[in-house]
Order: C-alpha cells, then sequence, then structure tokens
C-alpha cells in the first residue's frame, strides 16, 4: 500500500536533523547549524577544525530571534541606541549571554555573538527555521572563506547541505564590537 506523504521542506529538515548547512550571507558562504544542538555544533566546530573556546556567531533575522541566548535585562540603556542601530546590517555585537545560553556555542566566554542580518537569504532562511542559526565562514580554520557554494563543496563535499542562495556585496565578514564597550574586536 503506497502512503502520499507531504513535501518535507529540505532546509528546515537538514537542520532539525542535526545537519550542517551552507548558505549566502553578507560577503562570504556560512556554515551554520541549530545553537540548541550541541552535537550538531560539535559536528561544525570538527569540520572547521576551530576549538569550542573561542565561541561561535548566531544570526538571526530579528532581534526578538536572539533573546533565549542574550540577556536582555543586562544591557545598559545607553548602549541601546549604538546596537539597535547598526541592525539588521553587518555588525556582530558581544552581548550579554543569557543564563541558558549554551556552552558549545558562547565557548569561555560571558558574552555572546550575536547579528541581525540584512541579507534576504539568512533573513528568510532564519524566518524559516523560526530562529537563529550558527554562522561562521565555510572554510577550514586558517583557509580563505568560501565565496561560492562551488568553493564550498571543494572544502565540504557532500557532508553538508547546501541552501541554494548567492554572496551579498559586502567585501569583508561583519564587524564584531563589544556592546558594553564600543570597543571593535574585529573590524570589516
Amino acid at each position: 500500500m503506497n502512503q502520499v506523504s507531504t513535501p518535507v521542506d529540505p532546509d528546515v529538515s537538514a537542520f532539525e536533523q542535526g545537519e550542517l548547512l551552507i548558505y549566502a550571507t553578507e560577503a562570504v558562504m556560512g556554515i551554520g547549524c541549530d545553537p540548541n544542538n550541541e552535537a550538531a555544533v560539535k559536528k561544525l566546530l570538527a569540520i572547521k577544525q576551530r576549538p569550542v573556546e573561542k565561541g561561535l556567531i548566531l544570526v538571526a533575522s530579528n532581534y526578538s530571534q536572539l533573546l533565549p541566548f542574550v540577556d536582555d535585562n543586562a544591557i545598559p540603556q545607553d548602549r541601546r541606541f549604538a546596537i539597535f542601530s547598526c541592525w539588521p546590517g553587518p555588525v556582530t555585537w558581544l552581548l550579554p549571554k543569557s543564563a541558558t545560553a549554551p556552552q558549545w556555542v558562547t565557548g569561555e566566554h560571558d558574552k555572546i555573538a550575536v547579528r541581525v542580518s540584512a541579507h534576504e537569504g539568512v533573513k528568510a532562511l532564519c524566518d524559516k527555521l523560526n530562529g537563529p542559526i550558527v554562522s561562521t565562514s565555510a572554510n577550514p580554520s586558517g583557509d580563505e572563506p568560501a565565496r561560492t557554494i562551488e568553493q564550498a563543496k571543494a572544502y565540504f563535499g557532500d557532508s553538508v547541505h547546501y541552501v541554494p542562495s548567492e554572496v551579498g556585496g559586502a567585501a569583508q565578514p561583519s564587524m564584531i564590537k563589544d556592546a558594553m564597550t564600543g570597543a571593535i574586536i574585529r573590524n570589516a
């Protein structure tokens, strides 16, 4: 007896199954996964050859998607304009992490790196997944970030799921700033 199955969105299915996703961001191809799935994050760290202590960036389509990971009450009122006026956009902020933010995402830090993207593909992906995604450049540590799906495939082959999309027009990955001080940690 044949059963008719409802098609499952492959991006959501891959994400829910703990697979790694390659997708376009503003400047480079990103590789990411469900930040709440420890096994998926560990798989990402292994494939990137990146130590967990460094921490990872979360990218979202809006700030509310980041609230489970951020201690919003710890952000001083006088810093809020600087933070929120940059979003959506290419600035990653180090914000106070929530008590429930997973250590496999924050690493050894008391802050969490987060960004609200202006890239339509990233926004659509996060909206489809109904939350943020881990976002790091699609390359093994020390190699040049992939800027196309073909370059990402040269690094990772069939070990990841590819989301058809194109990189935006930014020349460099996002700037990283400390939200509490405004200090630039990584310049774009």
